[in-house]
């Protein structure tokens, strides 16, 4: 079943000059962590990173929206609610080695793809989103 994100409180207007305006918006971003998690929730092959989360992923689809929300220049709303970001920290209790970090970017390139992010907005973004990937690793 798939469970949209939902924020409680709608994002400010950003200026156009974003990453997060270029893509569409907070419309558009909630559209690439909706089918991020669609597509890790329905996979098989993309288990060992789908057991990293709790059943319910409406958590984790607030809380990622949230996040990309202000990394791509949009609004802030990760640090509104929680504070500064320390995803290496949050991530820590998991086991993310290579084969996690990819199966990661397989859904979010999968997502990019998929809710048709333009390929040169895709380009710019992958690099950076392959750095995020490979910081949260903390295994061989």
């Amino acid at each position: 079943m798939t469970t949209d994100v939902v924020a409680d409180k709608p994002a400010q207007e950003t200026s156009g000059d974003s990453m997060y305006a270029w893509l569409g918006g907070e419309q558009a971003i909630k559209n690439l962590v909706n089918r991020f998690y669609d597509i890790m929730d329905s996979d098989d092959a993309l288990k060992p990173i789908r057991d990293m989360h709790k059943e319910d992923l409406s958590p984790m689809r607030l809380s990622l929206f949230e996040f990309l929300s202000g990394w791509l220049g949009g609004p802030s709303l990760f640090i509104e609610r929680h504070g500064s970001p320390c995803l290496t920290g949050a991530h820590k209790p998991f086991k993310i080695d290579a084969a996690a970090r990819d199966q990661w970017m397989q859904c979010m390139n999968q997502a990019m793809v998929d809710i048709e992010i333009e390929p040169k907005y895709r380009e710019m973004l992958t690099p950076a989103f392959e750095r995020m990937a490979e910081m949260m690793r903390n295994s061989d």
